[in-house]
């Protein structure tokens, strides 16, 4: 699994005019899911996401997580994030898993991170075309990937 993490401020995701989902101060957290991905990932990669220490404390040192600052997530699934730009100037995207797959493993992400967090994740719809509009806080962002876990 292969996460960009970004804090924000603000973010949204809208289909065909219509917002899907909303957060304010939080993470919005852009997921691609690898064939080879499965539940040792999720949870590896859910528990890093909540504890991530990249909000802000009192003295503006990014040193609290998004469950000490009460922040909230967004989570969009994202097939591109497993580009091979290898060969060619057209991307490659057989990494990625298949959509049967990485559904349900999205599903049990997401499921996974409310239990965590105990609230509603706030997400896209997937495989849909989306619209992701964002504010970023600082800008922080940071990529994670579950086979680099050292």
């Amino acid at each position: 699994m292969r996460a960009v993490i970004q804090r924000v401020s603000a973010a949204s995701v809208t289909i065909n005019f219509e917002e899907v989902g909303k957060i304010g101060s939080g993470m919005l957290i852009l997921l691609g899911i690898e064939e080879r991905d499965g539940w040792p990932d999720i949870d590896w990669l859910t528990s890093k996401l909540i504890n991530l220490r990249i909000f802000n404390d009192a003295k503006g040192i990014m040193n609290c997580s998004v469950v000490e600052t009460g922040g909230d997530l967004l989570v969009v699934s994202q097939f591109t994030l497993h580009a091979s730009t290898k060969k060619g100037n057209r991307p490659s995207y057989i990494r990625a898993a298949r959509p049967e797959k990485a559904f349900t493993l999205y599903k049990q992400f997401i499921s996974h991170l409310e239990y965590l967090l105990g609230k509603k994740i706030q997400t896209g719809v997937f495989g849909a075309m989306m619209a992701v509009s964002l504010v970023n806080d600082g800008p922080v962002t940071i990529i994670i990937d579950t086979v680099c876990k050292e």
